[in-house]
């Protein structure tokens, strides 16, 4: 039996091209970027035309952008970045009930350390109300962090109209763009935010490798210090091979976003028309008009989510419940429970699909199929 991947918003496979780009940088480039004879030379235009490629996916400058090893850390040096620098003007953080965890844990991290934060509710399609921030703001608020689309149901949060807001306001405006970020258009103008976090492992890059883009004169303290590495924003010798990988995956999602986008709304119709047919009980989590493309979060009625997954991994299928980073645990989504309280049934009957690299119709239609077969078996329908 093939086994089917529906689970690219956990991971996504390398594409072809950006593993040869990676491979070819890592047997033809060896200097460090920072060294000044040839090897370390030819490193650093590799990675200087990588920062280029990167800066304008987003409509940033060269400069603007931060290589981290991830995400996460990308968040991290987002948030404790910002919070260390500018803690003599304010305590006070924003954020919401719905974000990764590299936010909510730092943000955790930060309240034992004196600083407030506000977690924003959102609403049953798993959206903040702009009205609640205005609600929330403060004068002494330092740091707004609310992600740009999110991992679990896919819900594209008010991120430009936030950013107008903050115009005249002294906070700091971070957003965490890593599942939105090469399936929807990204200007940071556009949205007014001053520091934007991503990965590359998302959009069929290499793992271990991300950046954050810091507008021009935005404070930030540096989280890891040693050499004078990317600007003295974080220390420690680049890793090019990924970065050129990187700025690969960058410019292919860049030119195949519309393409996706059409493709995966194609998918999603699919599976939704497969399941209507076949008579299963089933609903949606969020507004697919407000949503990321790739990621469909669905609630079975009558199903247990721990025995639906095992049965669908054992069919060939792969996806999950929710975030990757809490792998090994089915405790309900906080996403879910942000959604809809922490007794609602969908938290225990809802698995999220998300679609990438690899898949096609014939795919996703006999994903479907044995999808329903197992709804059935388990339902008893």
């Amino acid at each position: 039996m093939d086994e089917i991947y529906l689970d690219h918003a956990a991971t996504t496979p390398m594409h072809p091209a950006v593993i040869e780009a990676m491979v070819d940088a890592l047997q033809n480039i060896a200097g460090n970027p920072s060294s000044i004879h040839q090897q370390g030379r030819t490193a650093r235009k590799a990675l200087d035309d990588s920062r280029q490629t990167i800066a304008q996916s987003i409509a940033a400058q060269d400069d603007e952008i931060i290589f981290t090893g991830g995400g996460s850390e990308s968040d991290n040096l987002a948030i404790f970045g910002t919070a260390y620098a500018r803690r003599k003007e304010g305590r006070h953080i924003i954020t919401s009930q719905v974000e990764h965890h590299a936010v909510l844990h730092a943000c955790e991290r930060l309240a034992t350390q004196g600083f407030a934060i506000t977690y924003l509710p959102v609403n049953d399609q798993g959206v903040v109300q702009v009205d609640d921030f205005k609600a929330a703001l403060r004068d002494d608020t330092i740091l707004v962090t609310i992600m740009l689309g999110n991992n679990e149901v896919g819900a594209i949060q008010p991120i430009k109209e936030i950013g107008a807001i903050l115009e005249t306001h002294q906070a700091t405006f971070h957003t965490d763009a890593v599942q939105a970020y090469g399936v929807m258009a990204i200007d940071v103008d556009e949205l007014k935010v001053d520091l934007l976090s991503t990965t590359a492992h998302k959009i069929n890059g290499p793992k271990g490798i991300g950046m954050l883009y810091q507008r021009k004169n935005t404070p930030l303290q540096a989280v890891i210090v040693g050499g004078q590495q990317e600007r003295k924003r974080r220390a420690g010798t680049e890793n090019v091979p990924s970065i050129v990988a990187f700025a690969k995956a960058v410019e292919i999602a860049q030119q195949q976003m519309n393409h996706k986008q059409a493709l995966y709304n194609g998918f999603e119709k699919i599976v939704m028309e497969a399941l209507t047919e076949a008579g299963i009980s089933f609903e949606v989590n969020g507004e697919r008009s407000n949503s990321l493309p790739q990621v469909l979060n669905i609630s079975f009625d009558q199903m247990e989510v721990e025995s639906f997954l095992v049965n669908l991994d054992m069919a060939g299928i792969a996806v999950s419940s929710g975030s990757a980073c809490t792998a090994g645990s089915i405790d309900p989504s906080h996403v879910l429970v942000a959604m809809f309280g922490k007794n609602s049934p969908k938290l225990r009957n809802s698995i999220r699909f998300s679609f990438g690299y690899g898949l096609n119709n014939d795919i996703v239609t006999e994903a479907t199929k044995r999808l329903v077969e197992i709804v059935k078996r388990l339902t008893n329908a």
